[in-house]
C-alpha cells in the first residue's frame, strides 16, 4: 500500500472522530442548557411561591387586602378587673366608613335628588347642606367626590339596602376609647402629625408609639400600561407589622369609682383640679390614677383648654406641706435620732434662719409633745426639731433614696420629677432655711406619684417598689413581656417602717385626721395643707392632700388625695373624707375583713 494511500484513510479516520466529539459537545452543551433552564424556572418559581407567597396571596385577594397588608393595625390597651384578671377594652381600632359619589354615574337631576334625599334621611341635612350636596354630585365629570366620613357602620348598611347610584363606601380605622373619659391622661389619644399621619399623644399612647403603631409594609413593583402589577416583573414586598397590644395594671371598677368620687369632691368644694393613685405597695402597680378635669379622647380636638391632657400625677409638681412629714420621720426613726416617745417642747417658734422664725399653722403653741405627737399634731417646729437631729446631708440622703427629685420611671408620656435642689444651695451640714422648711413640705416639690410611691416603702417594710402601669407588652409573634415587681430600693428597716405606721395610725385615731378612719380597720395616714408660692412669695391659696394606707397589719392599698385651691380651709375637711370614702369602698371591694 502506498504511503499517499495511508495517509488518505488516516485523515479520514481522524475527522470522523472529530465530528463525534464536536456532536457530543453539542449534546453536552444543549443538555445543560436545558438543565440549566429548568433550574432557573423552578427558583423562580421558589421564589414566588414560597419568598413572595404573601405578595401573591394578598394581590389576589384583591386591593383591599394588599391594603391591609401594607398597613398595619395599632395595638389595643387593656384594663382589668384585679381580683379576677378579667381584661376590658380603653383603646380599641373601630371601623368606620368614607361615603363617596362617583358622579359619573349620575345621569341626571333626578338620580342626584333621589341621593340627596337618601343622605338627608340618615345625617339630618338642613336644607343649605341639602343644597351643597346636591351642587357637589350633580357634576358628571368627578369619579371621587366625597360626602361623609367616619360614619358608622349601620348608617353604611342602611345606605346599601337603597342601592344608590354612584354611591361608594370605603372602610378605614379609627382609634376609639369605649370608656370615653375613664383613665383620659392616662391613655392619652391618637392625634395627627402635620402630613396627616396618626401619632400617639401623651400617656400610653405617646410613650408607647412605637410599640403600638407597629411597622408599615413595602411594596416595590412594575405596572403594566394598564395600571396593574406585572405578575414575573422585578419587585419586593414586606409585609406590615401589627402594633403591640398592652394590659394596663389599673383596675377598671377602681378606677371608675375612685374618679367619680374626686368629680364630686372637685365641684363640691370648688377646687381646680384634682389628682389621686392608688397602689399596691407590694408590687408597686397602680391601681387607679386620676387627673381632673379630664376629657373625652374620642373628642379631644374639643377641649377648651389643653391643660386636660396633661396627667397632674406626674405632670404637676407641688409643695406637698405636712403629708411630707412622714419622710423626715422614717429617717430620724431609721437612724435611731428619735423614737415615737422621744420628748419635745413647742415654744410656737423657731429660728431656722429664715427671714422670719417658723411657726405652726395658726400660731398654735402645743408646749410638752413627743414625736408621736407631732405627727398628731402636724407641729413645724417638732419637724425642724428631727430634721436637726438628724443632720441635713442624711436627711438629703434619705430623699435621694425615696425618690424625690427624680422621676420614678413610670412608663407613661411627659412625666416630671420635682425638685429637691433647694437643699443643695448651702454646701454646708449646718440646717439652713431650706432644709427646716423642708422637713414640713415647704421649699421642694413632689408629684403625687412620688409621694405614693415614697410612702409605699413605709407601707411595704421599708422596701420600696418600683411603680408600674404597664403590666404585660402582647407583640403580634406571640410573644409577651411580662413586668415583674422590682425592688426599687430598701429605704430604712422593718423596725423604722412598723414605729412609724403605728404613729400614723394614731394621727387618725387620736389626731388631727379624724376624717379619715375608716370604721373596723387601722389605717396610717397624715393630712397636709400647703400654701401655694407665687411670684411674691407664699399666697393665701392652698393645696390640699391626704396621704396613707391600709390595713396597716397587711396594706393592701397605698393612696394620695390632692385638691387644688380647694374653697376650704384645710385638709381635714376635704381630702380626708374623701379618702375614707374611697378607703371604705377599697375594703368592701377587695373583701378585706376588718381587724378593730
Amino acid at each position: 500500500m502506498s504511503r499517499k494511500r495511508i495517509r488518505s484513510r488516516n485523515t479520514a479516520v481522524f475527522s470522523h472522530h472529530a465530528e463525534e466529539i464536536a456532536e457530543t459537545a453539542r449534546l453536552n452543551i444543549a443538555a445543560l442548557s436545558i438543565v440549566g433552564f429548568v433550574l432557573l424556572i423552578c427558583t423562580r418559581l421558589f421564589f414566588l411561591m414560597v419568598l413572595q407567597h404573601a405578595f401573591y396571596t394578598a394581590l389576589a385577594a384583591g386591593s383591599h387586602t394588599l391594603y391591609e397588608q401594607l398597613f398595619p393595625d395599632r395595638g389595643s390597651v387593656y384594663v382589668q378587673d384585679s381580683r379576677t384578671g378579667e381584661e376590658f377594652p380603653l383603646a380599641i381600632n373601630k371601623d368606620v366608613f368614607t361615603i363617596f359619589v362617583d358622579t359619573r354615574n349620575i345621569k341626571n337631576e333626578e338620580q342626584a335628588t333621589h341621593v340627596v334625599d337618601a343622605f338627608a334621611s340618615v345625617f339630618a341635612y338642613t336644607d343649605e347642606q341639602k343644597t351643597d350636596v346636591f351642587s357637589r354630585i350633580n357634576g358628571r365629570d368627578d369619579p371621587y367626590e366625597p360626602i361623609e366620613k367616619d360614619v358608622e357602620e349601620k348608617i353604611v348598611d342602611t345606605l346599601k339596602e337603597q342601592d344608590l347610584p354612584g354611591v361608594g363606601f370605603v372602610r378605614h380605622a379609627v382609634r376609639f376609647y369605649p370608656e370615653t373619659t375613664l383613665a383620659a391622661q392616662t391613655i392619652g389619644f391618637v392625634g395627627k402629625t402635620d402630613d396627616g399621619s396618626d401619632i400617639g399623644r401623651y400617656g400610653i399612647e405617646g410613650y408607647w408609639q412605637e410599640d403600638l403603631a407597629g411597622s408599615g409594609g413595602f411594596l416595590e413593583a412594575s405596572k403594566s400600561l394598564g395600571g396593574g402589577v406585572i405578575p414575573f416583573a422585578t419587585k419586593s414586598f414586606k409585609p406590615a407589622k401589627d402594633g403591640s397590644d398592652i394590659l394596663l395594671t389599673l383596675d377598671r371598677t377602681v378606677q371608675y369609682k375612685a374618679c367619680e368620687r374626686m368629680r364630686a369632691a372637685m365641684e363640691e368644694y370648688g377646687a381646680t383640679s384634682a389628682s389621686l393613685v392608688i397602689l399596691d405597695p407590694k408590687t408597686g402597680a397602680i391601681r387607679a390614677m386620676c387627673s381632673l378635669p379630664d376629657f373625652d379622647p374620642n373628642m379631644y380636638s374639643k377641649v377648651e383648654d389643653v391643660r386636660a391632657y396633661n396627667n397632674t400625677t406626674i405632670f404637676t409638681p407641688y409643695e406637698p406641706g405636712s403629708i411630707f412629714k412622714p419622710m423626715a420621720m422614717a429617717a430620724a426613726l431609721n437612724e435611731e435620732d428619735v423614737t415615737p416617745d422621744t420628748y419635745f417642747y413647742d415654744s410656737g417658734s423657731v429660728d431656722a434662719n429664715c427671714t422670719k422664725p417658723i411657726k405652726n399653722a395658726n400660731d398654735k403653741v402645743y408646749k410638752d409633745s413627743t414625736m408621736t405627737g407631732v405627727l398628731e399634731n402636724s407641729i413645724n417646729t417638732g419637724m425642724v426639731f428631727v430634721v436637726t437631729k438628724l443632720g441635713k446631708h442624711p436627711f438629703m440622703s434619705y430623699l435621694e433614696s425615696f425618690g424625690f427629685g427624680v422621676k420614678s420611671g413610670v412608663r407613661l408620656d411627659s412625666e416630671i420629677s420635682g425638685t429637691i435642689d433647694s437643699l443643695y444651695v448651702n454646701k454646708n451640714d449646718t440646717i439652713d432655711c431650706y432644709t427646716a422648711t423642708a422637713s414640713f413640705g415647704q421649699g421642694i416639690t413632689v408629684t403625687p406619684l412620688q409621694m405614693v410611691s415614697a410612702l409605699s416603702a413605709i407601707a411595704n417594710n421599708g422596701t420600696m417598689m418600683k411603680p408600674y402601669i404597664v403590666q404585660e407588652v402582647r407583640h403580634p409573634d406571640g410573644k409577651i413581656d411580662r413586668t415583674t415587681p422590682t425592688i426599687s430600693k430598701k429605704v430604712v428597716s422593718q423596725r423604722a417602717a412598723s414605729l412609724l405606721s403605728a404613729m400614723l395610725v394614731r394621727v387618725i385615731d387620736s389626731g388631727q385626721a379624724g376624717a379619715a378612719s375608716v370604721p373596723g380597720y387601722y389605717i396610717a395616714g397624715k393630712t397636709g395643707t400647703a400654701q401655694i408660692a407665687g411670684p411674691g412669695g407664699y399666697s393665701d391659696e392652698t393645696n390640699h392632700s391626704f396621704i396613707g394606707f391600709g390595713p396597716v397589719d397587711d396594706p393592701k392599698f397605698v393612696m394620695i388625695v390632692k385638691f387644688e385651691k380647694p374653697q376650704r380651709a384645710y385638709s381635714v375637711s376635704t381630702a380626708a373624707p374623701v379618702f375614707s370614702d374611697i378607703a371604705s369602698f377599697l375594703m368592701d371591694y377587695y373583701h378585706i375583713p376588718p381587724g378593730k
